[in-house]
């Protein structure tokens, strides 16, 4: 594997939609750069390097105040690509880390320090080999104080994850409402499926994220402007709203065959989260009490 891969929009737009004082991009990444955070040997992809200044450029051309940036795969458990973009925020980024769940206390300390306010378990086997639920259980039981769990898997395997996720101690946060297929509207059976796994906890939080993977052209979507997306997500956002956060996913991971357009990802915001409360509450409210409440 040697082909880099850009998977961002070189030139993004401004958007439309002005997001309100204090907005969090809460879903962002950092890729290296490669000459200082190495990618991992068991990446299964190659980025350019998309590092903090590229990101903090981006967050005040789309008109927000902060980030919250998630460990990408690519970087494995080595966090230091992201702990090093939180210290060059001036205090305006938290991160998520992905830990080997051997961890020590000592070692989860240091993340806490460092910025970090959860833990993220992937389960797409396209980007990791193993996810150990038991090594995982037990690391969730081990988190500082105020933690939460973030979880990225796809539709057809919530049944499978439901006794794992339900043993899980602290909050769960739901990365792009576990990939339902948007395209069978908002009352088809991934979504009732992901609204009964909601009704289970009152401390599962989600991402109404990602209009670029869950309503492509490739998974039967018809691309931007995301119709099915905003159909399918504005009735989820409306009746939990307080437990929804929001983010931009840059630099999409490999999204390089269908790159999208950031100022458009954002517009998607106002379609999904029509009113002034509501935006509130995705963009400002929720994130900051999820990841500043200290």
């Amino acid at each position: 594997m040697t082909e880099r891969i850009t998977s961002w929009h070189k030139n993004p737009s401004k958007p439309t939609f002005v997001p309100p004082p204090g907005a969090v991009d809460a879903h962002c990444h950092v890729f290296g750069p490669m000459a200082l955070h190495p990618f991992s040997a068991k990446a299964k992809y190659l980025p350019e390097d998309a590092g903090p200044d590229m990101l903090f450029a981006l967050r005040d051309h789309l008109g927000f105040s902060k980030n919250v940036i998630v460990q990408a795969s690519c970087h494995g458990t080595d966090n230091a690509a992201t702990l090093a973009a939180i210290a060059k925020s001036n205090g305006k980024a938290r991160g998520v880390a992905v830990v080997d769940p051997d961890i020590s206390e000592e070692g989860l300390a240091e993340l806490h320090a460092g910025g970090m306010r959860g833990i993220r378990f992937n389960f797409l086997k396209r980007l990791v080999d193993n996810a150990p639920k038991d090594k995982f259980l037990d690391v969730s039981k081990r988190l500082p104080q105020g933690w939460h769990v973030v979880i990225y898997f796809e539709a057809d395997i919530l049944e499978e994850l439901r006794p794992f996720m339900d043993a899980i101690p602290v909050p769960l946060v739901v990365d792009h409402m576990g990939r339902p297929d948007v395209t069978q509207g908002p009352d088809g059976a991934d979504m009732k499926a992901f609204r009964r796994f909601l009704e289970s906890r009152e401390d599962i939080w989600f991402k109404p994220t990602c209009p670029d993977r869950l309503d492509a052209i490739k998974e039967g979507g018809q691309g931007d402007p995301w119709d099915a997306f905003a159909n399918a997500v504005a009735p989820l956002v409306a009746d939990y709203s307080d437990r929804v956060i929001w983010g931009t996913d840059w630099p999409h991971p490999n999204m390089q065959d269908e790159i999208p357009d950031d100022g458009h990802i954002v517009d998607m915001i106002p379609r999904i989260a029509p009113t002034a409360q509501l935006q509130h509450k995705l963009l400002v409210d929720n994130p900051n009490r999820l990841y500043w409440a200290d």
